[in-house]
C-alpha cells in the first residue's frame, strides 16, 4: 500500500516502528517525496514549502533514506537564470545546512507538470553549473518523462551520470497514429502518449542500461507501475492482482538487463 509520512506526526516512537518494518520486510527505501514550490512566488506559501522540506529532510535523516524526490521549483514566466539564481539562494539558505547534517540530498526527478525546471538537460546544466557541482543536489532519473518531452534519454544519462543518485523504471509509449494526424498539440485535447510498464513504451532500455553499466551505478531502481492495463491499484485496501502483476510484466523485462554489481 502507498504510506504517505506526515513529519508533523512521526515522533521517534513511529519512526523506528517504519525502520523496522522495512528491515523486516526486506524493503530499501532510497528517497522520499517532497513535491512542492521551493521558490513559490508568493511568500507565504513558499515559506510553508520551505519549512515542509526541511522536515522532511530530517525525517529521511532521522529513517536512514539519503534522498528526498521532487521538482527543483519555479518562478513562473521569469527568465530561467534568474529562476536558477533564487533556485541557488533557496537552496544554499534554507536546506543545505540541514541536508549536510542528516546526509540527504534533494533529488530533481524531470518531470514537466509540476513546479520544476529540472526537466532535462538544459535545466540540469544551468542548476548544476549554478550550484557549482554541489554534493547536496542530484537527479533522480526518470526516462519516461524524458521520451514523452522528445528528449534522448541514454544521452542525458550519459551527459549527467555523476548525477544520478536515484533511478525510476518507468516506460512511454507514444502513440504516432495520433502525432502523425493530430500532432502534439490535438485540438481535442486527445493523448498522444502514455506511462506503461517497462518494456511496452519507447525507452531504449539496452543504451539505457548499458550507460548505468559503463558510469558504474550502484544505486536503486525502482519499478514505477502508472500503467492503466494494469490498473486499478487498489481494491479493498490492497494491490489489485492485475497491478501486481504488472510489477511482475517489469520485472521480467528488466532482469535481463540490470547490470551486475561488481565489487
Amino acid at each position: 500500500m502507498e504510506l504517505r509520512l506526515d513529519p508533523d506526526k512521526l515522533d521517534d516512537a513511529g519512526i523506528a516502528a517504519i525502520k523496522d518494518k522495512c528491515e523486516k520486510a526486506g524493503i530499501y527505501v532510497s528517497s522520499l517525496a517532497c513535491d512542492g514550490n521551493h521558490t513559490d512566488p508568493d511568500l507565504t506559501k513558499r515559506e510553508k514549502q520551505n519549512q515542509y522540506t526541511l522536515k522532511m529532510i530530517d525525517l529521511a535523516g532521522k529513517l536512514g533514506v539519503p534522498g528526498i524526490g521532487g521538482q527543483s521549483g519555479t518562478l513562473p514566466g521569469r527568465p530561467l537564470q534568474e529562476q536558477v539564481d533564487e533556485i541557488d539562494r533557496v537552496y544554499t539558505e534554507r536546506y543545505f545546512a540541514a541536508c549536510e547534517k542528516n546526509k540527504v540530498r534533494i533529488l530533481w526527478e524531470p518531470y514537466q507538470g509540476g513546479p520544476n525546471i529540472a526537466t532535462g538537460p538544459v535545466g540540469w546544466e544551468a542548476l548544476f553549473k549554478k550550484f557549482n557541482n554541489s554534493p547536496n543536489v542530484g537527479l533522480q532519473f526518470d526516462p519516461s518523462h524524458l521520451v514523452w518531452q522528445m528528449m534522448d534519454e541514454v544521452q542525458a544519462a550519459r551527459d549527467f551520470g555523476d548525477k544520478i543518485y536515484d533511478v525510476h523504471l518507468k516506460d512511454t509509449e507514444i502513440l504516432w497514429h495520433v502525432v502523425k494526424r493530430a500532432g502534439i498539440q490535438p485540438v481535442n485535447r486527445q493523448s498522444w502518449w502514455r506511462f506503461r510498464v517497462p518494456g511496452y513504451g519507447s525507452v531504449n532500455w539496452k543504451g539505457f542500461f548499458s550507460v548505468l553499466s559503463e558510469i558504474g551505478y550502484k544505486g536503486a531502481m525502482n519499478i514505477e507501475n502508472e500503467d492503466n492495463f494494469y490498473y486499478p491499484a487498489y481494491a479493498n485496501g490492497d494491490f489489485t492482482d492485475q497491478y501486481k502483476r504488472g510489477f511482475k510484466v517489469a520485472h521480467e523485462f528488466l532482469k535481463t538487463l540490470v547490470p551486475p554489481i561488481v565489487g
